[in-house]
């Protein structure tokens, strides 16, 4: 093909009528008419345009747009122009890092507070404009943006045994019953670091959330042993910065025991249960177990002293950072349209400034959680946080499992026997 400033002078087989040419034939045919094209009059326009359109089978709209195209937009990117540059992307991921890698939705109405935060302590220096974006910058930009970043979760096992003891002097609690519930009342729940096996001794995570503030409060336990887990709760209510009013918990014998009724009897606690195999009725320290103690904890087995320690430690930061930094939605409002339901949440807000606006704190205790909360710098607090963590999961165990059966196992997936593997494994 013979490309000339009139025009392109070709075969019938080269360039038939009908418009079978490539894109890249296409673009040159209008690069060598282009300028004719623009310098010409009405009447050569629509010359030239015809002569195109019968060429080449373009639309004529589409032919006008690419004859006006000076520059070639081949290898540029389309649509609107990037608004949102490297500097802001380092600096949002670094708040989002900040608050332990929250949901957008959480972080966004966040970033207005926590920027003034990292600014203070020297964390975050950016231009003001980059600035002016973080406050205002949207979830769903937030999810774009830190998309790469994201790890997808694990699921670990249950170990909640049912009991029959007590469950009919215990009253049960559904997920409707939770309106008009004051700052006090929390939902509590184990959480077993086992491994991949529920033989023999491992830790546990006992988890207590607020059911108004959302604040919440982990502890390591030894075991699931009913003394345990008592002393456990009773170091939550010395903990909290609130009169402990009432716990919810589910119906395993680590809950429903006299032990734990006769310390609730002693300290006007309410104590109620959710349903059995009714997860829903437990639905914030559910969400809880997954969003703070799995993802920190992980999934490994841990059942030393030094593991418990380690536990501790760790979970004496998660205390700062999830309460202080780490806002959560709260559902207001849910609506039913045919299958679908459409719900509506509140202003993302940390426990802490719920339990501000909810005005149960003592004169006290507001000071002294406002000293905490200008003390505490979230970026070394994360920083901090992902330490223990690495000195948790250095402790981590393999699986209760005997040498002998294990080396069965590898000797049957070594030949190859998949059907007796498989028998040796589920049984």
């Amino acid at each position: 093909m013979i490309v000339t400033e009139r025009g392109i002078v070709a075969s019938k087989e080269v360039l038939p009528m009908g418009g079978d040419l490539t894109l890249r034939s296409i673009q040159e045919y209008a690069a060598a008419v282009r300028s004719r094209y623009l310098r010409g009059s009405v009447r050569e326009k629509k010359a030239i345009l015809d002569e195109f359109c019968k060429a080449t089978g373009r639309h004529r709209k589409s032919a006008i747009r690419l004859l006006h195209r000076v520059r070639s937009t081949a290898g540029k990117r389309r649509g609107r122009p990037r608004q949102y540059g490297a500097e802001f992307a380092l600096a949002l991921k670094m708040a989002w890092e900040a608050t332990d890698c929250i949901c957008s939705k959480r972080l966004a109405p966040f970033l207005k507070e926590l920027v003034p935060i990292l600014e203070r302590h020297g964390e975050l220096r950016v231009s003001e404009a980059v600035r002016g974006q973080l406050m205002h910058v949207s979830a769903s930009t937030i999810d774009r943006i830190l998309a790469p970043y994201r790890l997808k979760p694990r699921r670990g096992l249950s170990t909640t045994r049912s009991v029959s003891h007590l469950r009919k002097l215990i009253p049960i609690r559904t997920f409707a019953d939770k309106k008009g519930l004051k700052v006090g009342c929390l939902e509590v729940d184990l959480v077993a670091h086992c491994g991949t096996s529920t033989e023999g001794f491992y830790l546990h995570t006992l988890t207590a959330v607020d059911l108004v503030s959302g604040w919440i409060e982990c502890l390591p336990v030894w075991g699931k042993g009913q003394s345990r887990v008592g002393s456990a709760i009773d170091q939550v209510r010395r903990l909290v910065p609130f009169r402990l009013l009432g716990i919810n918990s589910d119906n395993g014998g680590e809950f429903i025991n006299e032990v734990l009724w006769r310390y609730c009897k002693q300290h006007a606690i309410t104590f109620t249960r959710a349903r059995s195999y009714k997860k829903n009725d437990q639905a914030h320290v559910e969400q809880k177990n997954g969003s703070v103690v799995r993802r920190l904890v992980g999934y490994d087995r841990f059942d030393s002293k030094a593991a418990f320690e380690a536990l501790g430690q760790l979970y004496l930061l998660v205390r700062l950072q999830a309460n202080f930094f780490q806002p959560t939605s709260k559902l207001i409002h849910s609506q039913r349209e045919g299958a679908k339901v459409y719900k509506q949440y509140d202003r993302a807000q940390t426990p802490y400034q719920r339990l501000l606006a909810a005005g149960a704190l003592s004169p006290a205790q507001h000071q002294a959680l406002a000293a905490y909360y200008e003390y505490l710098n979230p970026v070394q607090l994360c920083a901090q946080v992902h330490q223990a963590q690495e000195t948790l999961w250095k402790l981590a165990r393999p699986d209760c499992r005997s040498d002998t059966e294990a080396d069965i196992i590898a000797a049957l997936d070594a030949t190859g026997s998949q059907q007796e593997t498989r028998t040796l494994k589920e049984g």
